[in-house]
């Protein structure tokens, strides 16, 4: 037998820049795809990206999440996944520039919120936000969006009502440094647009805020659930997992089942970084009670086919594995190896 000639070692990965707003380009270690599937024709980088988010995963069941957990070095080796961010000029709409806050941080054109337009067809149909899928990839379980600047809060209340929102999470504080988000909510009463806002009803828990919302347009008022988390510094993680899984609870007391159906509009700043980690901490949440397992690296590339960027940094990525680590430990019943 023809002994075949020893591999190449491999190439050291080239870290995907992690700062917001990063254009840097993205360098794929072929030979690494291979463990997922093998590639046996020449691909477009995008075509590599695109095959590596939908095919890549790595499912844990329970036990191991708990009591063999990837390495912090395992980890930031395999949080090197394609960010799918979008480039300026794959996004063809005019003027869509002066409503994004971070001018590399767009949305993904196949899965963008299109704005009906209640308030008026001249202003066009975009905002810098994306449809998420979530469990079991059930569309449009998410909004995930950009923090609202002074010129698209309007834009963001024509959003949440054009969907049917009923329940809003917010994940950072206005200031943090500088601006990262306005306050898009009144006091007492205000207008924003064609829409008049009444905060009705305000509570303090211990790690976040809960407001009601009352919500009118013309004729008719909606009810919406604003619940503020500003316990999470930007591009970092919390302290601690457990109030993160108790937002998460919140959040599945808060759905009634006539809500279900009507996606969550979540933003942080960016609606990327924290955004993300939100929604893939409930996402693992719901598949670990269902499944006995989790598959966090499926999740976040399912993110980032539907937004780019989603996670930003590798603490984030840790911090979710520790976060669903915690709430596994929390399921009934003792896992098996």
């Amino acid at each position: 037998m023809t002994q075949l000639p020893p591999r190449a070692p491999a190439k050291k990965h080239v870290r995907l820049q992690e700062r917001r707003g990063s254009s840097v380009a993205l360098v794929l270690d072929v030979q690494s795809l291979g463990a997922v599937e093998p590639i046996c024709s020449v691909s477009t980088p995008r075509e590599v990206t695109l095959h590596f988010l939908r095919t890549a995963g790595r499912p844990l069941t329970r036990w191991a999440l708990q009591h063999q957990p990837p390495s912090p070095e395992q980890l930031e080796e395999e949080f090197m996944i394609p960010s799918n961010f979008v480039s300026p000029e794959d996004l063809d709409i005019p003027g869509h520039t002066s409503k994004d806050r971070y001018k590399t941080i767009l949305p993904n054109p196949q899965s963008r919120v299109c704005l009906g337009r209640a308030q008026s067809q001249q202003e066009g149909d975009y905002i810098n936000a994306n449809y998420i899928r979530g469990y079991d990839g059930q569309e449009k379980v998410y909004i995930a969006t950009q923090g609202p600047m002074p010129n698209t809060v309007s834009d963001f209340w024509e959003m949440v009502w054009q969907e049917e929102a009923s329940l809003i999470i917010m994940l950072t504080q206005l200031q943090e440094g500088k601006e990262k988000c306005v306050r898009y909510w009144p006091t007492k009463e205000d207008t924003y647009g064609p829409f008049r806002i009444c905060s009705q009803e305000e509570e303090e828990r211990p790690e976040y805020t809960v407001r009601r919302l009352a919500v009118q347009h013309q004729e008719e008022c909606r009810s919406v659930k604003h619940v503020l988390f500003s316990a999470w510094p930007d591009h970092q993680t919390p302290e601690s997992a457990g109030p993160l899984l108790r937002l998460v609870a919140e959040v599945e007391d808060s759905l009634e089942p006539a809500a279900s159906a009507r996606p969550i509009v979540i933003h942080c700043s960016a609606g990327i970084g924290r955004t993300g980690c939100f929604i893939a901490t409930r996402i693992g949440c719901q598949q670990l009670k269902a499944r006995g397992e989790v598959d966090i690296l499926g999740i976040v590339c399912q993110l980032r086919l539907d937004r780019g960027g989603m996670i930003q940094t590798t603490e984030q990525y840790q911090f979710l594995h520790r976060a669903l680590a915690l709430y596994a430990a929390q399921l009934p019943g003792e896992p098996s190896p």
